[in-house]
């Protein structure tokens, strides 16, 4: 990117509209925008003061090409710290291609995937965290996502890292300084202060690593894999919980043959569910890839819904193979621990279909044969907030009231892991009483770590990864 040119990029989304945005940034882009622009009250914009509107006509050789309300925002006070110009123009995608092209043909260049972030972060206005967290904000699609991407945004992380990697420093200066009179074996660090201070980072350190497996499930949606055997009603359930037609429901068994997703917000929290192939032995070439996706799906899952039958609940038909009632729960409950044993680590919710055909006594059984099953009837939607609770109930959402830090980058998480080890070999150094010259070592590697975070330590190759994942008007 040749970052003194003059960029320009639509800041909406591509399409027709009502309005959209079209911004300009850099050196000329003002001197630029009063080419194109004629304000209604005869103004330069170059001459008006930053944050203001200005209503008026785009304008290529006399001809008009819209009315337009342009926004004035002059260096350092902008999103960029750079002069900037928004044009609100109409949101015809002919008007939209004109002014860029004008733009362009006036001097501008269009702008590469990111680079108004990036020229913010390259200009101060915001660190690598907070920019990163910019892209987050755009994408978050639930109320949890959007909590933590504000904070973040806000300089909420940043501001963590930054206080302790201000107090390290501070530490880190005072060890360099004994190396400059190691010969007078002055000591100038507090060694007992010091202790405090890794063991503080350590703490806070320890508490940002574990909210990444909580913030990444939060920022990817939870993975609910809907399971049980043929035509126990799991695309039923998939259909009440989404609300619509979403799964083919029929009476044949084996309907389901491939894995069906659809995304549902519950209390503000993102959640994917996947209703699955039926489990059962089968001749069948395309149904037993279904089943085989099925268990994939349940090792990927973080929550197993286990759909069973009421028939199996109940005493059933079945001429001289008939089982007892009590022979048929028992396998019901062996089926159960089956699974909760091959997935020891997964939230399993035991749900009982089609709970509308069971009597009351029924019911009961079940229930006190089956501790924690849910009877619900996903035809009648009877269960469904209930179990939609549940799953709720599985979230530690307690972190996200509280508005603490919560980690959603692979890339932040990576340098806090690093970072960690880096400060218990400082701490181990320390009550090893190992020279200062070595522990110096270790402390520069941890500030170095804490540094890749908010972009006081950067590279071409770090920034190009992370801003070609913006849009292009941002």
């Amino acid at each position: 990117m040749q970052l003194h040119d003059t960029i320009v990029a639509l800041a909406t989304p591509s399409g027709t509209g009502a309005i959209a945005v079209i911004r300009l940034s850099g050196l000329h882009a003002l001197s630029i925008s009063d080419t194109v622009f004629s304000s209604a009250s005869g103004k330069i914009l170059s001459e008006q003061q930053t944050h203001t509107l200005h209503l008026g006509n785009i304008v290529e050789d006399g001809h008009i090409l819209d009315q337009a309300l342009v926004s004035v925002f002059h260096g350092p006070n902008s999103y960029t710290g750079e002069n900037t110009v928004e044009i609100s123009c109409h949101g015809s995608m002919y008007i939209q291609q004109q002014i860029i092209q004008l733009c362009l043909r006036k001097g501008c260049r269009m702008a590469e995937p990111g680079e108004f972030t990036l020229r913010a972060f390259l200009n101060g206005k915001i660190d690598l965290s907070q920019a990163e967290a910019v892209a987050d904000l755009i994408n978050s699609d639930n109320e949890a996502s959007h909590s933590i991407a504000i904070n973040q945004m806000r300089g909420g992380f940043s501001n963590e890292i930054a206080n302790l990697r201000a107090e390290l420093l501070n530490f880190a200066s005072l060890i360099e300084l004994e190396l400059d009179f190691s010969e007078e074996d002055v000591a100038f660090a507090d060694r007992t202060e010091f202790r405090k201070l890794l063991n503080r980072i350590e703490i806070v350190l320890k508490r940002l690593i574990d909210s990444f497996a909580f913030g990444n499930v939060i920022k990817n949606g939870i993975p609910v894999a809907i399971v049980g055997e043929p035509n126990v009603g799991k695309s039923t359930l998939l259909n009440a919980l989404l609300n619509e037609e979403k799964a083919i429901v029929s009476n044949i068994a084996g309907t389901t043959r491939d894995a069906i997703e659809d995304e549902l917000t519950i209390g503000g929290i993102g959640f994917r569910f996947i209703d699955t192939a039926g489990i059962r032995d089968t001749e069948d070439i395309v149904e037993n890839i279904g089943i085989r996706k099925t268990f994939e799906k349940m090792e990927s899952a973080q929550v197993v819904v286990y759909l069973i039958n009421n028939e199996r609940l109940t005493i059933n038909t079945r001429g001289t193979a008939e089982l007892s009632e009590a022979n048929e729960l028992d396998a019901v409950k062996i089926d159960v621990e089956k699974v909760r044993n091959q997935y020891p680590l997964k939230q399993l919710v035991v749900i009982g279909n089609k709970a509308d055909l069971l009597s009351e006594d029924q019911k009961q059984k079940i229930e006190a044969e089956i501790p924690g099953i849910m009877l619900i009837s996903a035809k009648q939607k009877s269960g469904v907030d209930a179990l939609k609770e549940t799953l709720l109930s599985f979230v530690n959402t307690g972190a996200l009231r509280n508005n603490d830090t919560i980690v959603t980058n692979a890339r932040h998480y990576d340098s806090l892991i690093k970072a960690l080890e880096e400060i218990q070999k400082v701490r181990f150094g320390l009550d090893s009483n190992i020279s200062s010259d070595l522990m110096a070592i270790d402390i520069r590697e941890a500030l170095y770590h804490f540094g890749l975070i908010t972009g006081q330590v950067t590279n071409d190759e770090l920034l190009g990864n992370i801003f070609a994942n913006f849009c292009i008007g941002k």
